[in-house]
């Protein structure tokens, strides 16, 4: 879920009850279609409170879930979406159903993709995020490792949106991403070397193809962040001449 656990059926928003129903559908969402145990989710949502009780507090929460999420569903049928399975339950979802399913998925089909597809298929995907993964428990023990793991693939897919838009030829395009990698994570290496690229590329183009407005523009917008980010945050690594010569290679016309 890039963002708040939020959901839609037939394009409405539904209301997914309150914090602790949030919070079940979310950790079945952290299992991706596997079987979340039953102990786990009562260990997690109710710590302090004896088995019976928990057990008691968590299957209300499953029926509403199923009600909201099922609206068709014929009274005492089995739930086709939230299944019973030992020793849990499990989120029986297609993959395109769930933003941070998809978003996986589209990371992993641009691998194989030509550079502009895989360029396009990634900034498509990484404007499906509104905020981190799992905003609402981003801060919980229990979230913490798919939060972390959801975050590494998206500043990957950050950077690989950017390099394979250099493969492709679109310097100009891409260098204002390139700028927002070093902005939002000044401490990842990669997003310094892209940066650099970018500059480099479009700085070459420019002179072969004469002046070009818009990658003058972009240019000096990039050129803004990059010289900022240069004083606030200078490279950990001991890479400040990196950033000083992707800042060269930007003085184009």
């Amino acid at each position: 879920m890039p963002g708040p656990t939020e959901a839609t059926v037939g394009g409405v928003p539904v209301f997914l009850g309150g914090p602790r129903q949030r919070a079940v559908l979310a950790l079945l969402l952290m299992g991706r279609g596997q079987v979340v145990p039953v102990d786990r989710l009562v260990d997690v949502l109710w710590p302090d409170t004896p088995t019976r009780r928990a057990l008691a507090s968590l299957h209300p929460c499953l029926s509403h879930l199923r009600r909201v999420l099922e609206p068709g569903r014929p009274p005492r049928s089995a739930s086709e979406l939230l299944v019973s399975l030992p020793p849990g339950y499990a989120v029986r979802l297609p993959v395109q159903a769930v933003d941070a399913w998809r978003f996986e998925a589209a990371v992993l089909e641009a691998r194989n993709a030509p550079p502009a597809d895989a360029h396009r298929r990634l900034t498509e995907a990484l404007g499906w995020w509104r905020g981190p993964a799992y905003q609402e428990w981003a801060d919980q023990e229990w979230a913490v490792t798919e939060v972390a793991r959801l975050g590494e693939l998206r500043s990957v897919a950050g950077e690989s949106a950017v390099a394979s838009g250099l493969r492709a030829g679109l310097p100009a395009e891409v260098l204002p991403a390139a700028a927002e990698l070093v902005h939002t994570d000044p401490l990842r290496e990669e997003g310094w070397r892209l940066l650099a690229l970018a500059q480099w590329d479009l700085r070459i183009r420019t002179r072969a193809a004469g002046p070009d407005p818009s990658a003058t523009a972009a240019g000096t917008s990039a050129l803004a962040v990059a010289a900022g980010l240069a004083l606030v945050h200078p490279n950990p690594l001991g890479e400040a001449r990196m950033a000083d010569q992707a800042m060269a290679a930007l003085r184009i016309g």
